[in-house]
């Protein structure tokens, strides 16, 4: 059951931002401190990417782990209350996001997902360098 009112979850909800996350931010600088410049956001790609990076035509996707549903801990954890609008929800959110990336793919864009959890990862800076640096 959820202990919060209809209101305070209205506004807990009302907060979740999809544009210049926490771990967004997280990325975008690691991205920019490695040298790498790239444009947000471009509304003409599917998916509208975080960042994008048009010289290097790659993408890369920051998703948060419940939202997107990552094989996780917390891309598992499904809600217990109001199941009938979640689970529908965050496998519509899956689909949506399995369909932009292959559009992505066909239209010559390389692609890369990284996940909240991933962030504390040693790893990632060097994914992240791997990824724009190479050929994908």
């Amino acid at each position: 059951m959820d202990n919060l009112t209809r209101a305070q979850r209205s506004e807990t909800m009302r907060r979740v931002r999809g544009k210049d996350t926490g771990p967004e931010l997280t990325v975008r600088r690691m991205v920019h401190g490695m040298g790498f410049r790239y444009r947000l956001h471009v509304k003409e790609l599917p998916g509208s990417p975080d960042l994008v990076f048009p010289a290097r035509a790659k993408v890369i996707f920051v998703h948060g782990c419940f939202w997107h549903g990552h094989d996780c801990r917390a891309g598992l954890n499904r809600p217990s209350s109001n199941r009938r609008y979640w689970i529908p929800k965050l496998e519509r959110n899956m689909r949506r996001d399995r369909a932009n990336r292959a559009r992505l793919r066909r239209l010559g864009w390389r692609v890369l997902v990284v996940w909240e959890c991933q962030l504390k990862s040693r790893t990632l800076p060097d994914r992240l360098a791997n990824f724009l640096g190479g050929t994908g």
